[in-house]
């Protein structure tokens, strides 16, 4: 494909390479071409939302259309935006991305928001409340937790080192480093309790399932972060026992769940010897995302 400008005096405008960029998304069938290419313009033009707006009638310099182009052809062959980027938004915070994490999804938020709502339930006895995020990635969800939980303490695991040190990267960039550690093992093998929270976005999609999934998810987010088993299972059948073990009396599981998973999530719960007093929180899209249990005191 062409590229959008050759240099500054023929050029487009700002905002004729926006709208031209958004023509050229939707014939690609890309799903929301007009938010993209703002957001991609805006990347390559280093401008937020308003400068985008102030400078809409200046042409592109060279250097902005050759880049603004790279971009261009990159979500053409499906690449996500935040890829892309290098950066997404989650619970109204910036995370860095890298090629061993997951692109933090809406949907996850609900299970910040269930968290947040039984923690806040619940007191912990004059602690300081310990929380751990299994298989982290990024470090959303245990981040966006510590922010809302101020004298809260976080401990993320994952297996893969990359991962870790992408989350770690975050926490110090939202200023939270000193208030979590990251650690490499499987699931929460290496983690001693008591928690009060533990969370898991774990591998829920059924192994055949993955080639079947769109470009933008099979082909560039990890394997290692989608794969559950031959049945979508195999990660919590490993992770709700270890942390019903590690949980603090009165102490919650949530877990994010794909559709049509949330009751059999709950017998497993149950098998472990966790307490279901409560339903699964939908997200959205009315799926039910987020599922609950409790370590009840004895």
């Amino acid at each position: 494909m062409a590229p959008l400008a050759k240099n500054s005096n023929s050029g487009l405008s700002i905002e004729s390479a926006r709208r031209a960029l958004t023509t050229r998304l939707q014939a690609a069938g890309i799903e929301e071409p007009a938010l993209d290419a703002r957001l991609l313009v805006g990347a390559a033009m280093r401008l937020d939302l308003t400068a985008l707006i102030m400078q809409a009638a200046r042409n592109l310099t060279p250097d902005e259309a050759a880049r603004l182009e790279a971009y261009a052809q990159r979500r053409l062959a499906h690449e996500p935006v935040a890829r892309i980027l290098g950066v997404r938004e989650f619970w109204g915070l910036p995370f860095r991305l890298s090629e061993a994490t997951l692109v933090p999804r809406p949907d996850t938020e609900t299970v910040v928001e269930l968290a947040l709502d039984i923690f806040r339930e619940r007191a912990t006895g004059g602690r300081r409340p310990r929380i751990a995020d299994i298989g982290t990635g990024s470090g959303a969800i245990l981040l966006a937790l510590l922010h809302e939980i101020p004298d809260a303490f976080g401990v993320g695991t994952d297996l893969s080192l990359t991962a870790l040190g992408t989350a770690r990267g975050n926490a110090a960039a939202l200023g939270l480093a000193d208030r979590a550690a990251f650690v490499a093992c499987s699931y929460a093998s290496a983690l001693h309790g008591p928690f009060d929270l533990i969370v898991s976005n774990p591998p829920y999609i059924p192994a055949e399932e993955i080639p079947k999934l769109s470009i933008e998810v099979r082909e560039h987010d990890p394997r290692l972060a989608l794969d559950g088993g031959n049945d979508g299972y195999d990660a919590y059948r490993a992770l709700i026992p270890q942390a019903a073990e590690r949980l603090a009396p009165g102490g919650a599981l949530i877990v994010e769940a794909g559709q049509g998973q949330a009751a059999d999530i709950q017998t497993l719960m149950t098998a472990a010897a966790l307490t279901v007093d409560r339903p699964p929180k939908a997200d959205l899209g009315g799926i039910p995302r987020a599922v609950p249990a409790r370590k009840m005191p004895r």
